[in-house]
């Protein structure tokens, strides 16, 4: 049997009450989606409500609309499984050999607090199988608690989106907390790179991503490892 990644994507589709539309970064899927796959991994999608997921438009136009990105908008078999998530509720008893978290600004308001998401990272992350997350996608994490109830970032070299990268696209007065400051809080030993460079970070069985641009590069050390 191959290895299996579990990816929870974001279903939420509003920038908070700012009135406009967000949800995932679509090369934040469609990138690592396509390493786990060359790597003969089995790939399931799942999100915290089922079904089709939301996709921030911005991540559609122009030069974020990556190959990756044009390939999945363009393959069936990776549309049919996107449109048709399954719920983050039907997956909470899997066992993945890697969970993975995706961002875009729609993780920041409904994978921290989700009990259910918690549970799964914390088996999987005891279990000594990876727990993965990009740019926004370690919102995620932030509730997840080793045995001893610490933070599973506690300790632990770990990136995500910066404060400077959320003051450059204008966000930071919308989004409820700033992801870089939460994870320093939690004990996490944050680092990051310029704004949009690829940088990730593995440790253990933790590996993060600093940006969009770190995507691909998460997937491989989860595949690495």
């Amino acid at each position: 049997m191959g290895k299996t990644v579990l990816f929870v994507i974001t279903s939420h589709d509003s920038l908070g009450d700012s009135g406009q539309k967000t949800g995932t970064w679509a090369e934040e899927v469609a990138a690592p989606y396509y390493v786990f796959k060359n790597a003969g991994w089995q790939v399931k999608l799942a999100s915290v409500k089922g079904g089709k997921v939301p996709v921030d438009a911005a991540s559609l136009q122009g030069d974020f609309k990556t190959a990756a990105v044009e390939k999945f908008l363009a393959e069936s078999e990776a549309m049919a499984a996107f449109e048709n998530t399954v719920p983050l509720s039907q997956v909470a008893d899997s066992q993945p050999d890697a969970v993975f978290l995706p961002g875009g600004h729609g993780v920041v308001w409904d994978l921290p607090g989700n009990k259910t998401l918690d549970t799964l990272l914390e088996k999987t992350f005891a279990a000594g199988n990876v727990v993965s997350a990009v740019c926004h996608g370690p919102c995620g994490l932030l509730g997840a608690k080793t045995a001893d109830g610490d933070s599973i970032l506690k300790g632990k070299r770990c990136t995500g989106f910066s404060n400077s990268e959320e003051d450059a696209v204008g966000k930071s007065q919308v989004v409820p907390f700033l992801l870089e400051d939460r994870m320093k809080e939690l004990g996490g030993r944050y680092e990051k790179a310029g704004n949009w460079t690829s940088f990730a970070i593995a440790d253990g069985n933790l590996i993060t991503g600093q940006n969009p641009q770190s995507s691909e590069r998460v997937a491989q050390l989860v595949v690495a490892a």
